[in-house]
């Protein structure tokens, strides 16, 4: 083998890209069909295959950066930029639901009875369950920032702790938010106004599901001493992640919730 003469991580061919494609093409076209057919098949099978992705993927990225010495400084600033690009990705994803809302509600159509919210629609009191989970989403960035700091001050027991607190809380945000969903007065098809609301919120409350399984996972390698003090980037990216969370909760909140009702 050719000694490498840089710092840099070549990756080696791997096979989790065309499989995580076939995966999305499967679920997209899966959820399509189940919406006009009620047929399921496709979109199992598209969701298993991109569990499967997620694991084998996430496994490999592990043993490289963990076991194998892969992810040097140069490569770990790559990470921190590649992290950075996607959470201005996502900051711009959201931005376009909240341009929707604010372009629906400042100046209300006479088809929605010119007032907003629309003639003939409750909104959700902002100061009962979306307040809870404001309270509830603020108390895991204190956890997850408690158990960065653990991280880097080398206390294992704190780390692990705090992190499994912040799971729970955003287990226990996705809860709450199911029951509102239940039990709103309104649906999606409720005009601009069902839209907008279930949009946005419905793509944060996927936002949090998939920043409390990164934490999870983060959890999982806590518990088998992969970080470091100086080596964790891992867990700083899932801690950013769920700062972005955090903030865009709080936007909807006082726009959608507060604001406009």
């Amino acid at each position: 083998m050719a000694h490498q003469a840089h710092p840099y991580h070549m990756v080696d061919p791997s096979p989790w890209p065309l499989t995580g494609a076939m995966a999305a093409l499967l679920m997209t076209s899966g959820i399509a069909v189940w919406f006009h057919f009620h047929y399921t098949l496709l979109m199992t099978l598209g969701l298993a295959l991109l569990v499967l992705t997620i694991v084998q993927w996430w496994r490999d990225v592990i043993r490289e950066g963990t076991f194998q010495g892969h992810h040097t400084p140069p490569v770990q600033k790559g990470l921190r930029y590649g992290m950075i690009l996607f959470i201005a990705s996502e900051v711009l994803f959201f931005l376009g639901f909240f341009w929707a809302f604010y372009h629906a509600s400042l100046a209300p159509t006479p088809e929605l009875g010119g007032v907003w919210p629309p003639t003939g629609i409750a909104p959700l009191d902002p100061f009962e369950v979306p307040l809870l989970n404001t309270a509830v989403l603020l108390a895991s960035g204190v956890t997850v920032t408690w158990a960065h700091h653990s991280i880097m001050e080398g206390n294992h027991k704190q780390a692990t702790h705090s992190l499994a607190l912040t799971i729970a809380l955003g287990i226990y945000f996705t809860f709450l938010q199911a029951m509102e969903y239940h039990e709103a007065p309104f649906t999606i098809a409720d005009g601009v106004y069902g839209t907008t609301f279930f949009v946005a919120t419905g793509f944060h409350g996927l936002h949090v599901i998939i920043g409390t399984t990164f934490l999870f996972v983060c959890l999982l390698r806590q518990m088998k001493f992969h970080f470091t003090s100086s080596h964790h980037f891992g867990f700083e990216a899932a801690a950013w992640y769920w700062h972005f969370v955090d903030v865009v909760w709080l936007f909807l909140y006082v726009s959608i919730y507060w604001w406009g009702s």
